[in-house]
């Protein structure tokens, strides 16, 4: 008789240590910084309690809270002085990204950084490319060379992965020839082809100074309703060279994570999304829900097929780790 195998293995938390199928550990976590370009800003976000807008003089502080709490990656938003219509400062070779990337790269080389490639955050209109004045939508052939270009320069600052979150058509393609016509061959790109046109992303914007000032993002971005279009999208940015591939949110769309893990080989990324923290973050300090969920957050992505996790909490659960907590 066996009814009591289960029992057995919970018998002691160094049994069920021993066969714990999913596991959380530091080198799984990518923490989002936000980053500005003004002097002297630490503010935090009104909608994300402990997350900052940071300046690049007051950077280096942050960057060694990251290396204490050991952290090993992380991916730079930045938050330009100026915007304009095209967003020339996503590929200023002195942008606000580049310039952050260069000071984690000087101060601590042995963290791993992600650029977010994209225009959102530094076009006035705060669309993820160029408009086409007779239609009021992006036009996604004319934005494709913009992005090559903003690509380019976050490798030429010493970006170890290149992560483009415009979901243009084509433009995994286009950034992957751009990288190797330009000596970056050697540099990967995480692909965020799995995105959905969420209400998640509210805080983010807040924090990004993103939102944008017509429209929506539904054109090019996948309504949350569809299945079968992720599986279209992964088997795109496949073919065209992407090494990992992003699913955001992350939450609610844990199936398609588990999806996406069983119908490819590459890297898996959760990006547990502004919307997500914010909701968790103040449930968890009113008192409604115990700090452990965040943990058990966490697992769900891991135990769906996700490799790594994209989080604000990154720093909360390293503390959580080193308390030892499950």
């Amino acid at each position: 008789m066996n009814f009591d195998r289960h029992r057995r293995l919970r018998s002691s938390a160094f049994m069920r240590d021993m066969v714990r199928e999913t596991k959380i550990t530091k080198e799984d976590l990518i923490y989002p910084i936000f980053v500005v370009e003004k002097d002297d800003v630490r503010e935090e976000v009104p909608s994300m309690k402990g997350v900052f807008q940071i300046s690049l003089n007051l950077l280096e502080e942050e960057l060694d809270a990251v290396k204490k709490a050991g952290i090993k990656s992380v991916i730079f938003f930045g938050i330009p002085k100026e915007k304009d219509a095209e967003g020339h400062g996503a590929y200023d070779d002195n942008g606000v990204v580049q310039e952050a990337c260069r000071i984690s790269k000087r101060l601590h080389p042995e963290i791993l950084v992600i650029l977010d490639t994209c225009l959102c955050e530094y076009t006035d209109h705060g669309h993820c490319g160029l408009i086409d004045p007779n239609t009021q939508d992006v036009d996604n052939d004319s934005t494709l060379p913009l992005l090559v270009r903003t690509a380019v320069s976050q490798a030429r600052a010493g970006a170890d992965i290149i992560a483009p979150s415009n979901m243009m058509d084509g433009f995994v393609s286009e950034i992957r020839k751009g990288l190797d016509d330009n000596g970056f061959s050697h540099i990967p790109i995480m692909s965020y082809g799995i995105k959905y046109a969420s209400k998640f992303y509210g805080p983010f914007r807040d924090a990004a100074d993103s939102t944008p000032s017509f429209g929506d993002r539904r054109t090019y971005q996948m309504d949350p309703a569809n299945r079968l279009e992720a599986h279209r999208e992964l088997s795109s940015d496949l073919e065209e060279g992407c090494d990992m591939m992003i699913v955001k949110p992350a939450l609610s769309y844990l199936d398609i994570i588990r999806d996406v893990r069983e119908r490819s080989d590459v890297p898996v990324v959760a990006y547990n999304v502004s919307g997500e923290y914010a909701m968790t973050r103040t449930a968890v300090d009113m008192g409604l829900l115990d700090e452990a969920v965040i943990m058990e957050q966490m697992i769900s992505m891991k135990r769906a097929g996700a490799d790594m996790i994209i989080t604000y909490f990154a720093k909360d659960i390293c503390r959580m780790l080193d308390e030892g907590m499950e």
